[in-house]
C-alpha cells in the first residue's frame, strides 16, 4: 500500500455531506469507512467504487448510529438496563443486527457503556445506569448480540465522558486514577473481553487531556494492559475539538496529537487526510505508526467478511419481524418499574371506564426515545391504541399536546372526562428530544404544565395511575404523592403500547428495577447508591430546615453529612421495584469454600401472582487501604417464582471480585495496582440497594 492508500483507510466520511465533491475520494481509495448510509442500493454503489475502481479494491466499513434498534425500536438502553436481564438485551441486539445488516450496515456505534451518576446529563438515556457491575453485564451482552449476527460493536465513549462537570455534555471531567479504574473502565473491559471489534474516543477532556489525544487511555490501558486489538475511532470530529479544548493551536497539531495517541480512524474530521502525509515527510510521524492503525482497520474488515462479500442484497430488507415485535413488547413489560401501588393495579375489570390523559399517551414518535434515526413512528403502537385494541372502555382527553406544553386551555375537557371515569391513566414525562446528546437539563421536574394538570385531575377524587415515559430519572416526589400507582417506563420504543397495556391489565407483571438512584431534588446530584460513607454520616436525628427554630444559635456539635432540605435518602433507591405480588427472603447463608465464598438464600413468593424477582447480591468492605463504598452490587439473578412457591438463589464470590484499585504516590510518580484487602466483609442478598437483610460478616482472606 502507498502512504496515501494507508491514510485513506484511516479516513471516515459521511457521504451525505458534499457528496459530489467526495466521489473522487472513493474512486481514489482515499476513504476507508462511511457512516449514515442506510439504503442498500447506495451502500452497494459506494462499495463498487471502493472495490472495483481502486487499485487495491479494499471494501468500505459502513457505520451507523444504531443505538437501541434499527427499524424495530426497543426501550432506550437505560430502559433495557431496568430489565436487569442481559440475555434479553443480547437478543434485542442480535435482532437489531439482522435488520441493520440487511441494508448494508455492518458497524453499530453502540453500546454506550458510560457509567452515569448524574441524571442531568442527557446521555444517561443511552447507557446502563450508575453501577459498573450492571453496566458491565449489559455491555458484554450487547456486544455478543451484535457480533454474533455479523455487525461489529463500537463501545463508547472511551472514557470518563459521563462524569462531566454540572451534567453538561462535552464538559470537562476530573477523575482520580483509582476511581477511573474502579467505576468507569470496568464496562469497557467487559466489552473488550466479550470480543468488541471497536471502541470510540470520547469528546471530553479527562484531567485536562482530551480522549482523542490520550495516550494513557488509548495505548497504556487499551493496548498494553488489556491487550486489545480493537479498532479505535474518533467520535464525530473529536480530533478537531482539540483546538477549542485548548490543547492544540491548529488542525495539523491536532492530527499529530491524535496519531501519537493511536486514534486509528478519524470520523468526519479530515485531519489525517489533510496532514498525515505532510507530518510523515517532516519526520514528526513514523510510517510504522500509520501501519499499526491500518492493520486494525483491515483486521476488522476481514473479521466482518467484507473482503469475501462486500455487497448487500437489494431486495426487501428485514424489518418488524414477529420475533422482533414480540421481544420489543417483552422488553417493555420487563423494563417497566412499579414504584407505587395502593392496589389499583392491575386493571383486570374490562367494565371500568378509563380516562387516558397526559401528553404522551398517543405520541408515536416520542415513545421511540432519543437517538433514533431509522425507526419509523408510523409503526409505533401507542398506549392509547393498545388499550383500545384490548377492548377496554377508554375515553381520551390529553389536556396537553406535548410534554413542554404550558397551555391550560384543555384542562377543563380532561377534568370533565375524569368525572365520568372510574380511573385515570396519566401519561407524563419528556419528549424524546429532551434527552440524549447535548440534551442536558438543570431542572429535572416534569416540564410544561404536566404537574398542574395532574393536580386538577387529582381534585376529581378519581384514582390515578401515573405512567412516566422519560430518558432519565426525574424528580417526581410531588407527583408520586398525588398518584395511587406509579409506573416508570423510560422510553419504550415501537411496542410501548402493547407492553404497557399488558402491565396495566395484569397479563404481564412488572419486574423492572431501577438502574439509577432517583433523587428527591436536583440539589442532591450527583447521587448514587455506592457512595462513600464519610467520616460523619447522616445522623438518624438530623434536623431539617423547617425544624430549626427561628433565631437558633450557630452550632456544629454532632454535625453530620446531609442537606438541610432532605436527608441522604433518595426518592427511590438503585435496584428498587415493586411487583403485583410480594417476596420474602430467608435462610441467607454465607460460607467459605477455599478462596471462594458461597452465598445462597431462599426467596418465597408470598402473594397470589406468579412473577419475576431480582435478587441482588451486595457487599461492604469494613476497612482497608482505602475507604470503600457503603455497599456494592456483586451479582444478581432474575428468577421466575410461581405464587406460593420458593426458589433458592446462589452466588459465588472470588477474591478478584472483592478487589479494587489501590494507589501509592512518591513525589510526582504514581503507581496503581489491583488487590483484595485481607479484611472483614459484610455480605447479603436483598431486593434493592437500601433493603439490607441481616448481613454476614466474613474475613475473606484471613
Amino acid at each position: 500500500m502507498t502512504l496515501e492508500e494507508k491514510i485513506g483507510q484511516m479516513n471516515q466520511l459521511d457521504p451525505s455531506y458534499d457528496s459530489e465533491a467526495k466521489e473522487a475520494l472513493f474512486r481514489e481509495g482515499r476513504v476507508g469507512a462511511i457512516l449514515n448510509g442506510v439504503e442498500a442500493k447506495e451502500v452497494n454503489r459506494l462499495q463498487r467504487m471502493a472495490v472495483e475502481e481502486t487499485r487495491l479494491g479494499i471494501p468500505l466499513l459502513v457505520g451507523r448510529d444504531v443505538i437501541h434498534g434499527f427499524r424495530t425500536i426497543y426501550p432506550i438502553p437505560l430502559g433495557q438496563a431496568a430489565t436487569w436481564d442481559p440475555e434479553l438485551a443480547e437478543q434485542a441486539a442480535a435482532l437489531t443486527a439482522d435488520e441493520a445488516v440487511s441494508v448494508g450496515i455492518r458497524w453499530a456505534f453502540s453500546p454506550m457503556v458510560d457509567v452515569a451518576r448524574d441524571p442531568r446529563w442527557g446521555r444517561v438515556a443511552e447507557g446502563y445506569g450508575e453501577d459498573s457491575y450492571l453496566a458491565s453485564r449489559m455491555a458484554a451482552a450487547v456486544v455478543r448480540g451484535y457480533q454474533s449476527h455479523n455487525m461489529a460493536a463500537c463501545v463508547k465513549h472511551f472514557a470518563g465522558y459521563s462524569a462531566s462537570e454540572g451534567g453538561r455534555d462535552y464538559n470537562t471531567t476530573w477523575i482520580p486514577e483509582v476511581q477511573l479504574r474502579d467505576v468507569y473502565l470496568p464496562p469497557f473491559k467487559a466489552a473488550v473481553d466479550a470480543g468488541a471489534m471497536s471502541l470510540m474516543c470520547s469528546f471530553n477532556a479527562i484531567n485536562g487531556l482530551p480522549s482523542s489525544a490520550n495516550k494513557h487511555l488509548n495505548v497504556d490501558i487499551l493496548r498494553d494492559e488489556w491487550q486489545s486489538d480493537a479498532l479505535l475511532v474518533s467520535d464525530w470530529g473529536s480530533g478537531m475539538d482539540l483546538i477549542p479544548h485548548g490543547l492544540c493551536a491548529d488542525r495539523k497539531e491536532a492530527a499529530l496529537r491524535c496519531i501519537n495517541a493511536r486514534m486509528e480512524m478519524d470520523m468526519q474530521g479530515n485531519l489525517y487526510h489533510d496532514y498525515l502525509a505532510e507530518l510523515v515527510a517532516e519526520g514528526k510521524v513514523k510510517e510504522r505508526q500509520i501501519d499499526e492503525c491500518v492493520k486494525s482497520i483491515l483486521r476488522m474488515k476481514y473479521r466482518l467478511g467484507l473482503f469475501e462479500n462486500p455487497y448487500v442484497p437489494e431486495e426487501e430488507p428485514i424489518a418488524y419481524s414477529a420475533e422482533a415485535l414480540a421481544l420489543a413488547t417483552e422488553a417493555v413489560e420487563q423494563g417497566t418499574v412499579l414504584l407505587k401501588n395502593n392496589g389499583i393495579l392491575p386493571l383486570n375489570n374490562k367494565e371500568i371506564q378509563v380516562l387516558v390523559s397526559g401528553p404522551l399517551a398517543d405520541q408515536q414518535k416520542e415513545q421511540l426515545g432519543t437517538w433514533v434515526f431509522d425507526g419509523e413512528p408510523e409503526h409505533s403502537v401507542t398506549p392509547l391504541k393498545a388499550l383500545r385494541d384490548m377492548g377496554l372502555k377508554v375515553s381520551y382527553e390529553p389536556g396537553l399536546q406535548y410534554s413542554r406544553d404550558k397551555r391550560t386551555s384543555d384542562f377543563a375537557k380532561a377534568v370533565a372526562a375524569a368525572s365520568k371515569s372510574d380511573v385515570i391513566l396519566f401519561f407524563a414525562g419528556e419528549e424524546a428530544i429532551l434527552s440524549g446528546e447535548a440534551r442536558c437539563r438543570a431542572e429535572l421536574s416534569l416540564p410544561g404544565a404536566q404537574t398542574e394538570l395532574l393536580t386538577e385531575l387529582k381534585k376529581t377524587g378519581k384514582p390515578i395511575v401515573l405512567v412516566v415515559m422519560a430518558g432519565r430519572p426525574l424528580t417526581i416526589g410531588k407527583e408520586v404523592e398525588m398518584a395511587d400507582a406509579v409506573l416508570y417506563s423510560f422510553h419504550g420504543g415501537t411496542m410501548t403500547g402493547p407492553g404497557l397495556a399488558n402491565v396495566f391489565t395484569g397479563k404481564a407483571v412488572p419486574s423492572g428495577r431501577l438502574p439509577m438512584t432517583f433523587p428527591k431534588m436536583v440539589g442532591q446530584i450527583p447521587f448514587y447508591y455506592n457512595r462513600l460513607n464519610s467520616g460523619r454520616p447522616c445522623a438518624d436525628d438530623a434536623v431539617l430546615m423547617d425544624d430549626i427554630p427561628a433565631g437558633a444559635p450557630q452550632f456544629s456539635i454532632g454535625a453530620s453529612s446531609y442537606w438541610l432540605e432532605s436527608t441522604v435518602e433518595p426518592l427511590f433507591p438503585f435496584g428498587f421495584g415493586l411487583s403485583y405480588t410480594t417476596f420474602a427472603y430467608s435462610g441467607i447463608e454465607v460460607t467459605k469454600n477455599g478462596e471462594q465464598i458461597e452465598v445462597s438464600g431462599t426467596i418465597t413468593n408470598t402473594g397470589m401472582t406468579d412473577a419475576y424477582e431480582v435478587a441482588q447480591l451486595y457487599v461492604h468492605q469494613c476497612s482497608g487501604d482505602l475507604a470503600r463504598p457503603i455497599c456494592e452490587l456483586k451479582g444478581f439473578r432474575k428468577i421466575f417464582i410461581p405464587a406460593g412457591e420458593s426458589r433458592t438463589v446462589s452466588f459465588t464470590l472470588t477474591p478478584e471480585q472483592l478487589g479494587y484499585w489501590h494507589e501509592a504516590k512518591k513525589g510526582y510518580e504514581s503507581c496503581v495496582w489491583y488487590a483484595t484487602d485481607k479484611v472483614d466483609f459484610k455480605i447479603w442478598i436483598a431486593p434493592d440497594s437500601r433493603c439490607q437483610t441481616v448481613p454476614t460478616i466474613i474475613s475473606f482472606l484471613n
